[in-house]
């Protein structure tokens, strides 16, 4: 069979998806993925063709000196300028993956592109499957969306989050994608977007128990991961690690730019002289910046790096979150926003870390105290045990027997 596959962000929206590309190559299918330019070879590296989206999702980070402070308007016009891409790039999106759609057995979607790939499918006629990476568009009375704060509510209101959510997102892209569709495929707007379908979820079912109240088409995969098989770490890396105790893994992925120089010396403090190693990402932070028990690594495949750390301090995405969870240590949660506060109060919920603080909130003695949390014996123990169990979860194959089921339905 031949798929459409689209996702747009930064890397941490790409590599599961790429996964689950490379799974379906693997099973004999035909696979094209589109997603945004700086995360292309993310997938590529895995074997997967991949076509760059218009538009650039870097540009719109705060990556000038990062000495300097971040105002609160800073935020939001990274916030808007998030937006601004999406919606004008929406019709050249639907256009570029239409047309080789049109060709397809189906189109999978994820991520931001959750109205796109609907209404590609739509207009197409084609089946439309949706690839999640957090609970957004399933209702459910067990917990609310990871839109909402994780908040202890009554199934009703939970259950209530979802409407809430997806009303929330249509306002933000809707408008854009109802007249691109309007556009290339002649149908109004006041037609609705398309149905729920079937939905598939790379998560755990231990850091996420399934909901009994979804649908049937509704799988909970468990995590989507692969690596380069040519992928050598790097030498000067191997040596730091070999000279000393296991470090502390600090990296916050794209969201490193919002680590500023007065965050990054209460992470010093606390960290309090451990060996550490700090993933810069898209940030300009570099060694000068940090004292000479860290050590600054380029980009490193976090499924061989992880269990040769103590822990890991991170900022709550679903990918870092299920890969340290799967590398059987202990997390320190800083989220910053959007599902990232779902996913650190889940660490907590199973043991592996503590309350979480967010990542514009910290402060030195607090982060000292979280790090002596995740150092104790007995978080250490349910780490490895969470890790030995999530290792036995197959979720690129379950996925690929998903997408595989439903269309022979």
């Amino acid at each position: 069979m031949r798929f459409s596959v689209v996702s747009y962000g930064s890397e941490g929206d790409t590599r599961p998806i790429a996964a689950v590309c490379r799974g379906l190559q693997a099973a004999g299918h035909d696979v094209q993925l589109f997603c945004d330019h700086s995360s292309i070879e993310v997938a590529r590296a895995v074997g997967v063709p991949a076509e760059a989206l218009a538009g650039d999702i870097q540009s719109t980070l705060p990556l000038d000196n990062p000495a300097t402070e971040l105002r609160g308007a800073d935020v939001v016009k990274v916030a808007k300028a998030g937006l601004r891409i999406v919606n004008d790039n929406t019709e050249a999106w639907m256009s570029q993956v239409a047309q080789h759609a049109c060709d397809s057995d189906a189109v999978l979607f994820s991520g931001l592109t959750m109205l796109l790939g609907p209404a590609v499918a739509q207009g197409l006629k084609k089946p439309g499957i949706s690839l999640m990476l957090q609970p957004l568009g399933s209702p459910t009375r067990d917990f609310p969306s990871a839109l909402f704060p994780p908040l202890r509510l009554p199934g009703w209101l939970n259950r209530l989050t979802y409407g809430v959510s997806r009303s929330l997102i249509h306002r933000l892209y809707g408008k854009a994608t109802l007249s691109a569709r309007l556009k290339l495929f002649g149908i109004p707007t006041n037609g609705k977007l398309g149905s729920q379908g079937p939905v598939l979820y790379g998560m755990s079912r231990h850091l996420v128990p399934r909901p009994g109240d979804w649908p049937d088409d509704h799988l909970l995969c468990g995590p989507w991961s692969s690596s380069p098989e040519d992928w050598v770490p790097p030498q000067d890396l191997q040596e730091f690690l070999a000279a000393g105790a296991a470090p502390i893994y600090v990296g916050f992925g794209a969201l490193s730019s919002f680590v500023r120089k007065k965050a990054l010396g209460e992470i010093v403090r606390a960290v309090a002289g451990r060996r550490a190693v700090f993933y810069p990402g898209w940030s300009h932070i570099d060694a000068s910046m940090l004292p000479r028990n860290f050590f600054v690594a380029g980009h490193t495949e976090h499924s061989w790096l992880f269990p040769r750390t103590s822990l890991v301090m991170h900022h709550a995405g679903a990918g870092t979150t299920h890969t340290a969870c799967r590398a059987g240590v202990p997390s320190v949660a800083l989220p910053f926003g959007v599902d990232q506060p779902f996913w650190a109060d889940r660490l907590h919920a199973v043991g592996v870390a503590p309350p979480y603080i967010r990542g514009n909130k910290i402060e030195a003695t607090r982060l000292a105290t979280m790090i002596d949390f995740a150092e104790r014996d007995g978080v250490r123990g349910r780490a490895r045990e969470l890790g030995a169990a999530m290792a036995l979860e197959a979720g690129v194959t379950n996925a690929v027997r998903g997408i595989e089921r439903v269309l022979e339905k």
